[in-house]
């Protein structure tokens, strides 16, 4: 069992979860994630690593409530276990070749670039960091994050914090004031595929990360497979991250609703036949 040491609710269905798993915490790195089972019988279910801290044996992540196995894990507190957490898997972020960065996140795509942000500070290259949701409530990690971004914008949907408007509209602004050598972007797929619309017309190259459905972590399912530059790609191993530009999110998109009916049906299930 994998014990929670601290839980934290950062708005309505979203909880932030530090996990005890010192393997994980010593070998995790920005960019890669977990995956985890609640209980011996649970669904193996994927989530990015926000947080890592070596010294105290720790993974942190973040779970949006939308499914049967996040429902399971909302209703776990601190000092409770988790059956399996298993991590690092997948490639971690390589922002080693650019100088001038700016980190897009949108929802709790907030958290997932968050690990990216203290890294780049404490290379000595702080990134521009631009923070979007819906409204106020839905901003993720915006305290935390302007403790390492050499610029933090936030713009919401209905205008309750910061610019009134969607990330591509502070993207666009920024990328016609100043040159960037990556833009990286993580949130919703639409999202995503806005800001790569963008930051192609300025010729910046662009790096999204895919967070696809997933089993077993290892490319052996196949259920996490995108399309990118025409060439089947697994998530899981080759991913997460992948040249936005390149990216097929039509079809990921389409790939991401496949299960939704039996994940509704599963939903009605646990709740007793009340949808």
């Amino acid at each position: 069992m994998y014990l929670i040491e601290a839980k934290r609710t950062l708005a309505e269905n979203v909880n932030e979860y530090v996990i005890a798993a010192p393997a994980a915490a010593r070998n995790a790195k920005p960019g890669q994630f977990v995956i985890l089972r609640v209980d011996a019988e649970g669904e193996r279910v994927p989530f990015t690593i926000c947080d890592i801290n070596r010294t105290l044996g720790t993974v942190t992540i973040l779970v949006q409530t939308v499914g049967a196995t996040t429902a399971k894990l909302a209703e776990l507190g601190a000092g409770d276990g988790i059956a399996d957490f298993v991590g690092p898997l997948g490639n971690p972020t390589d922002l080693t070749g650019y100088d001038k960065v700016m980190l897009v996140g949108g929802g709790i795509g907030g958290a997932v670039i968050y690990p990216q942000a203290k890294y780049l500070a404490s290379v000595g290259k702080p990134a521009t960091v631009v923070l979007g949701a819906r409204n106020e409530s839905l901003l993720m990690y915006e305290r935390e994050m302007s403790n390492f971004a050499s610029a933090l914008h936030i713009m919401t949907d209905d205008g309750s914090k910061g610019g009134k408007g969607f990330v591509t509209d502070k993207v666009r602004e920024l990328l016609g004031k100043e040159k960037y050598d990556v833009v990286m972007a993580v949130g919703p797929l639409m999202m995503m595929k806005a800001v790569c619309d963008v930051t192609r017309e300025f010729g910046v190259h662009t790096i999204v990360s895919m967070n696809s459905v997933m089993v077993d972590g290892t490319g052996m399912c196949g259920c996490c497979r995108v399309t990118v530059g025409g060439e089947r790609k697994y998530a899981c191993v080759d991913g997460p991250e992948f040249d936005g530009h390149l990216v097929d999110f039509d079809e990921a998109r389409l790939r991401a609703g496949f299960y939704k009916e039996q994940e509704a049906e599963h939903m009605c299930r646990i709740r007793g036949g009340k949808k």
